[in-house]
């Protein structure tokens, strides 16, 4: 996956936590694999929710919140055949069975179908050393939304439990080329939920597609497509399918990244022979170019406040990050140490940058604060490209290469949870994970 320079446009999650893992088999990706994790979990019980008839054959949904939960690295779910009983109800509840397991928390929950068929479930998550309700809550949704409920419930408990707001809701989108080189290549644009289940293609083509990126309302995604056999940069609506092809232009069009308030896009162009960046305003199409300068200059990305882009460039003599302010242009270099630093993005905390980092001839992804100047690698892997972050910015995904073929791959922000989603199907490139989807709203 690597290429030469830092042209993101031309560029082209040990064994399951839980016993039951094999329950949770992924649609496009084979299974998550838990590399590393916290030495100090927080212990918690998922028991089974009650459920009647009406709900057999429908997936687990205490396994989907144990799943989550796990794949955070900062829990360590209990597994069922340790508990000593399987309560439903408050009256239920005998604490002390709990604190001889050592569970710090109990999450109980039953479910019900109403009488136009959709899934109701009530839920209690339980302080065990305090003895006390945390979290009582009823959520109500079409069965198609089973697995929306589950990841609706997880990210309450983890809020609960760590007062950061849970990411599980979410959406990522990558690009999966088959036979990639060959006449028969095939690259598809895949959305599916943040832990890789319910994938479904939104676009495919013979014809790469790349750097994909969400707006701040997860509505639309837009991409570099060269369905024209030029790159051209395409906004398609998630829900209908509708596409929009942006005017382009000769030369490179790409790199695009919606504006925090999702009027505009930051692009990569070089219609007048070299690359820059653009501002394009979304209602009437006008460019404001941002960069003048002679070097390349590729890979923007918006600060949380809309104030300012972070770019790479080598007018350094090197691939390095700069921050350029949109109301003086003003540009700031950001990166100094190492001879290759590129596609940054920003955490929400305004703070704090992640990045692709050249260690040893390597690339790693890596973790900087800008006010102390202090980097840390966060991954050991190889080829290691396109972060992505979580809204939230406890994670990221990133792509990276494992047995010769193109995977996904999370980390913590602080390097300590990692995991990996394999992929059957062909080699997997460039993620973006998506804003905060609010509610039981859903992509599908």
């Amino acid at each position: 996956m690597s290429k030469p320079l830092f042209f993101h446009w031309t560029s082209a999650l040990g064994a399951l936590l839980l016993a039951a893992a094999s329950a949770w088999a992924q649609e496009s990706l084979d299974s998550i694999i838990i590399d590393t994790g916290y030495d100090k979990q927080t212990k918690i019980a998922v028991a089974p929710f009650r459920a009647g008839a009406e709900f057999e054959g429908q997936e687990r949904m205490e396994d989907i919140i144990a799943f989550d939960l796990a794949r955070s690295g900062q829990f360590a779910p209990t597994n069922r055949g340790n508990m000593l009983s399987f309560p439903a109800e408050r009256k239920e509840v005998f604490f002390r069975d709990w604190r001889v397991l050592g569970v710090e928390y109990l999450l109980i929950g039953r479910l019900t179908e109403e009488f136009n068929g959709d899934v109701s479930v009530a839920y209690e998550l339980y302080d065990v050393t305090n003895e006390r309700a945390v979290v009582e809550e009823r959520l109500t949704a079409p069965p198609a939304k089973w697995r929306d409920l589950a990841h609706r419930i997880s990210d309450v408990v983890y809020e609960a439990i760590t007062g950061v707001r849970g990411a599980f809701s979410t959406r990522i989108v990558y690009v999966l080329a088959k036979n990639a080189g060959t006449a028969y290549a095939r690259y598809q644009l895949e959305l599916a939920d943040s832990d890789g289940t319910r994938s479904r293609t939104l676009l495919s083509s013979d014809q790469p597609i790349m750097s994909p990126s969400w707006s701040p309302d997860a509505r639309r995604v837009a991409y570099v497509s060269f369905e024209t056999e030029r790159p051209i940069i395409v906004l398609q609506d998630v829900a209908s399918g509708e596409r929009e092809l942006l005017p382009h232009f000769p030369g490179i069009n790409g790199s695009p990244v919606f504006s925090p308030d999702g009027r505009s896009l930051a692009v990569v162009l070089s219609r007048d022979g070299n690359p820059e960046i653009y501002v394009m305003n979304l209602q009437d199409y006008r460019l404001r170019q941002i960069t003048r300068h002679h070097a390349i200059d590729t890979e923007p990305s918006w600060t949380p406040d809309g104030r300012s882009l972070i770019f790479t460039s080598d007018r350094g003599g090197r691939p390095q990050i700069y921050q350029v302010e949109l109301a003086t242009n003003f540009i700031e270099r950001l990166t100094f140490e190492g001879r290759y630093n590129a596609r940054a993005r920003l955490l929400p905390d305004g703070v704090h940058l992640v990045f692709v980092h050249r260690h040893d001839g390597v690339d790693h992804i890596a973790w900087q604060d800008l006010e102390r100047d202090d980097l840390r690698i966060l991954t050991e892997t190889a080829l290691d490209e396109s972060p992505s972050l979580a809204p939230n910015g406890a994670m990221l995904i990133y792509a990276t290469q494992h047995q010769g073929r193109g995977i996904l791959a999370v980390v913590s922000i602080d390097g300590r949870v990692k995991y990996r989603l394999p992929s059957s199907r062909g080699d997997v490139r460039e993620p973006s994970w998506s804003p905060f989807i609010n509610g039981l709203k859903s992509a599908f």
